[in-house]
């Protein structure tokens, strides 16, 4: 082995003299000076290396050695970086494909513990409770401090069907407490489209390659049903707990709804390998209002389309703030079929904004509330009788200008509203952005999303 690296040090110190020849003196003997340590490095690892192998208490397997190595190299660059053995480069690709078997989570890590970036749309974490924000600290009683993010996965990971308990800590639960989930394969259906009165509501859960044609394909279909665009009065973008993936997913949503400009510019260490992209002409729902609605679980490619949507005054953007993850990840495959995920570039919003551990600030932050089953009960024990207008008083007089149809219009007028009325229970933040859209509407066409763009809210709401 030692022999193997010193004929490496050799070689690549021939290479360095051949290429630096018309280097000024000093600067070369600063270049071999600086290879020299690194190959002394490889040296030190060669040493390490053959002494674990011939002398560690057990017999260890080379590969796993280099694996390790090679993976507690990448993890110590920052939490995206990682290492990727054929197995799990397999799982990697199936998943930006919107299948794979788990959970249901995404996570990353802080203070030695597995943080849940956001729970995934109609999975086992999402049904069993699981938050956005949540510390996992032990899984099946095991503790996960000290372990690196992909140790701590492998530990979540098992046949579909079987049972997982993982012990959690929450902001504002005084305890850890245990959810148990059951594993299963997770189908993610990147876009969910639907309309609510005359809003159409596009939920995006990720970005895979099914993400804009699903949105493409349900965007038109709402709005045929609809009757056509001038019966839609906007779109709510729902990114909240949208934990990112493809870069290019996320240029191509912003590109749906902007007509020109930048939607988002990457740069890396070398300033001459940057890049930029910008829309193209063409805007699906031509000019109609959008809100965004985003979260503490809005990560990555979620933000790219926040932030580009927010810079251009071309949406609203409705919620709390966003996740805060501003770099890019490059797969890049490996000899043996592995691959890693190295970081290579930060990204940077139209304006030239980095949102790395910033996020996107809405320009209305909105808080969900969290339903309190307690009052909700005795909310409907209000006596049903009680008069509550001008109508329910005995012998108020009758509206006589009104026709009999006129007077159905608007009792079906308020039926919808009443309908529109529920969802503030179930989805306070939903409820809110579908609330905009309609007081756009009531202004009139020539109303645009004129967002403060200096990164303050124009208002804070907490119901």
């Amino acid at each position: 082995m030692k022999r193997k690296f010193a004929l490496a040090a050799i070689g690549g110190m021939a290479v360095a003299a051949i290429v630096t020849t018309q280097v000024a003196p000093p600067l070369l003997a600063q270049d071999n000076a600086a290879e020299g340590d690194v190959y002394g490095q490889l040296e030190l690892f060669g040493d390490v290396f053959e002494r674990i192998r011939s002398q560690y208490v057990e017999t260890v397997d080379p590969a796993e050695l280099v694996e390790a190595a090679i993976d507690g190299m990448l993890t110590s660059l920052d939490p995206h970086s990682s290492y990727h053995p054929p197995a799990e480069a397999d799982a990697l690709r199936v998943q930006t494909r919107g299948e794979f078997g788990g959970l249901g989570i995404e996570v990353t890590q802080e203070d030695g513990f597995v943080k849940v970036v956001t729970p995934m749309d109609g999975t086992p974490a999402a049904e069993a409770g699981v938050e956005a924000g949540d510390f996992i600290t032990h899984v099946d009683g095991e503790s996960l401090l000290g372990l690196t993010l992909d140790d701590a996965v492998e530990l979540m990971r098992g046949p579909v069907g079987s049972e997982i308990v993982i012990t959690v800590v929450r902001e504002g639960e005084a305890d850890p407490f245990d959810v148990t989930i059951t594993r299963d394969t997770i189908k993610l259906t990147a876009v969910r489209a639907r309309t609510e009165g005359q809003t159409v509501v596009l939920r995006v859960s990720t970005f895979n390659d099914q993400t804009f044609p699903n949105l493409q394909e349900g965007l038109e279909r709402e709005i045929e049903a609809a009757g056509g665009l001038d019966n839609v009065n906007g779109v709510v973008l729902d990114l909240r707990n949208n934990p990112g993936g493809l870069l290019v997913q996320a240029i191509r949503v912003s590109d749906a709804f902007l007509d020109k400009g930048e939607i988002v510019s990457t740069r890396s260490r070398d300033p001459g390998d940057g890049d930029r992209y910008n829309a193209t002409p063409g805007d699906m729902i031509e000019g109609k209002p959008i809100v965004v609605l985003i979260n503490g679980g809005s990560a990555s490619a979620s933000e790219i389309v926040a932030g580009a949507l927010k810079d251009h005054r071309r949406a609203i953007v409705v919620g709390t703030k966003s996740f805060g993850k501003g770099s890019v990840q490059t797969v890049m495959p490996l000899r043996g079929d592995g691959q890693i995920r190295l970081t290579t570039a930060r990204y940077y919003t139209p304006s030239g904004r980095s949102i790395q551990n910033l996020g996107v600030s809405p320009d209305i932050v909105v808080q969900q509330p969290r339903v309190d089953p307690n009052a909700v009960e005795e909310d409907k024990e209000a006596p049903a009788g009680f008069s509550r207008s001008e109508a329910d008083l005995r012998g108020a007089l009758d509206n006589d200008s009104l026709s009999e149809d006129e007077v159905r219009q608007i009792e079906e007028e308020r039926a919808k509203a009443d309908e529109a009325a529920k969802l503030r229970d179930e989805d306070y933040q939903l409820a809110y952005a579908i609330d905009i859209l309609k007081g756009l509407s009531a202004l009139g066409p020539q109303y645009r999303a004129d967002a403060g763009t200096d990164g303050e809210p124009l208002a804070e709401v907490k119901p």
